[in-house]
């Protein structure tokens, strides 16, 4: 027959006995405490131990509790500073964009003080007639603000070119590069009277081209090519660009010249409209 705890021995009874033993072993430990010696060796023998597994297993817990905890900390303040890098960011693109435009401002206002006899206006590119040059191209103002066809526009230092068509809140204008461009200038101190003429493919490399000019007339490189009294469209003393290059031509009569310039056509954002005509002072 085989024998049952749960059956054959009430638990109870088993707590009992177990109550009595310790209840003895501590009145021995308190009486006669040498007579547990034994006791004492046999147990610490596997209780230290123990005691001391358990020991490092709860340090080895709580070290990587804090770890865990550390990663989290440390995840929150990423976050934070993720956050925190990405206001500043918009902060910086902001001041950029701020900058940006202070200094166009700052460029038209330099530009008015050379031109101080012309009423003029500021406004804003906002579309390229395909090209990477700046030949052909739309400006935030029109009618309503006074810009009308054959108006001067300056950008930079000098002439950028010119309104050939408006609108009530938009204007088209032409740059002197663009291919149909024709201005009648003057070269140097002497004021020598030259055709510039607008060439994309030349702008490749950086110049566009004065031609009809006297053979005997004296200009050198680093001449200022303005716009000629004369000119039909264009008001008076306004920087075209600079002689950088001058031949004879094959005629023996006439010669030509290479001219960088004023304005760079490869970026623009803001420019300055005349609001002044040629044919209004004419008339």
């Amino acid at each position: 027959m085989k024998f049952n705890w749960n059956k054959d021995i009430s638990p109870k009874y088993l707590f009992l006995a177990l109550s009595i033993v310790c209840i003895v072993l501590i009145v021995v430990s308190a009486f006669a405490p040498d007579s547990l010696k034994a006791v004492r060796s046999i147990t610490g023998r596997f209780i230290v131990p123990l005691q001391k597994g358990v020991n490092n297993i709860g340090e080895y817990i709580d070290d990587k509790l804090e770890y865990f905890g550390n990663i989290k900390e440390l995840k929150e303040e990423n976050e934070q500073l993720k956050q925190q890098i990405s206001e500043y960011q918009k902060e910086i693109n902001q001041n950029q964009a701020e900058l940006t435009e202070l200094t166009e401002l700052r460029k038209l206002y330099d530009l008015d003080k050379l031109y101080p006899d012309y009423e003029k206006t500021g406004a804003r590119v906002f579309s390229v007639s395909g090209s990477k040059w700046f030949n052909e191209f739309y400006i935030n103002k029109g009618l309503n603000d006074g810009v009308y066809e054959n108006c001067n526009v300056l950008c930079d230092n000098g002439l950028l070119g010119i309104v050939t068509e408006s609108y009530p809140d938009y204007s088209k204008v032409r740059g002197i590069i663009d291919d149909h461009s024709y201005i009648t200038g003057e070269i140097g101190v002497d004021g020598t009277i030259c055709t510039v003429e607008g060439s994309l493919q030349s702008m490749e490399n950086g110049y566009i081209i004065g031609i009809d000019i006297d053979k005997n007339a004296n200009i050198v490189q680093g001449d200022r090519v303005i716009t000629s009294s004369v000119s039909d469209r264009y008001l008076y003393g306004i920087t075209i660009g600079y002689v950088i290059d001058i031949t004879n031509d094959s005629n023996n009569l006439t010669k030509t010249v290479k001219i960088a310039p004023a304005v760079d056509f490869t970026e623009i954002k803001d420019v300055s409209v005349i609001l002044e005509r040629k044919q209004e002072i004419e008339h």
